[in-house]
């Protein structure tokens, strides 16, 4: 998809494929909600909905200072059981609780300090087309947990046997080590075509979000 200089899909491009996006936002207090509610509102393509609209459809922005239990169960009933995709805004994320985020089907995270309203609308557009769009610590943290994850799996006997084609691992374990599609195309010599079409199958068949819940199911399952 062709890119502006400020790193989001061309306007035209947006409305081809699907027009607006509607848009949810949950915040711990109204200060933050009407925050962000000010920012995304200036973005054309946006419609914003409330709160309770969330479902198949939608993009739920969800703010979060630290994220607790509950919070945990609400991102997971938006993304599965209300089936909307999700953008998480959160000002602090432990390295256990990462995975489990991810898990939940949020492929897009950004730190509440880095909050602007691009970079809020660069990860509700990313959201929206079902691509992941993680800040560059977090991404290396999750590669230094697949690296770890891999050391541990290596020396159990009771890692579950993988399910998935040697193409399909192969795929999975550039894409975590945070390959795009062409890289990933060129290290396989495979057509780019050809790894959106194994990343749709992984994807359709384990039920999996996005790009980045499929690293995290993997991580859990002990393909990679």
């Amino acid at each position: 998809m062709a890119q502006t200089d400020t790193g989001t899909p061309e306007r035209g491009q947006r409305r081809r494929s699907g027009g607006r996006i509607s848009v949810t936002v949950h915040a711990p207090d109204p200060i933050s909600r009407e925050g962000a509610l000010g920012q995304l509102r200036r973005c054309p393509e946006i419609e914003l909905r409330e709160d309770s609209e969330a479902g198949a459809g939608t993009v739920t922005l969800f703010i979060s200072d630290t994220l607790d239990d509950a919070d945990v169960t609400r991102l997971r009933r938006v993304v599965r059981g209300e089936g909307a995709r999700a953008v998480l805004v959160v000002g602090a994320l432990r390295e256990a609780g990462l995975l489990d985020v991810i898990e939940c089907g949020f492929g897009a995270i950004v730190w509440r300090h880095e909050a602007t309203e691009h970079r809020l609308v660069q990860a509700v557009f990313a959201a929206a087309r079902g691509e992941g769009d993680l800040p560059p610590d977090l991404l290396t943290r999750l590669i230094n947990r697949v690296g770890t994850l891999r050391r541990i799996a290596a020396g159990r006997a009771d890692v579950p046997v993988s399910g998935l084609s040697p193409r399909e691992v192969d795929v999975l374990r550039l894409v975590a080590e945070g390959l795009d599609t062409g890289e990933i195309a060129g290290k396989l010599s495979y057509s780019e075509r050809t790894i959106k079409n194994v990343m749709h199958g992984i994807m359709t068949r384990m039920h999996l979000r996005n790009r980045a819940h499929a690293v995290a199911y993997a991580l859990r399952e002990g393909y990679i």
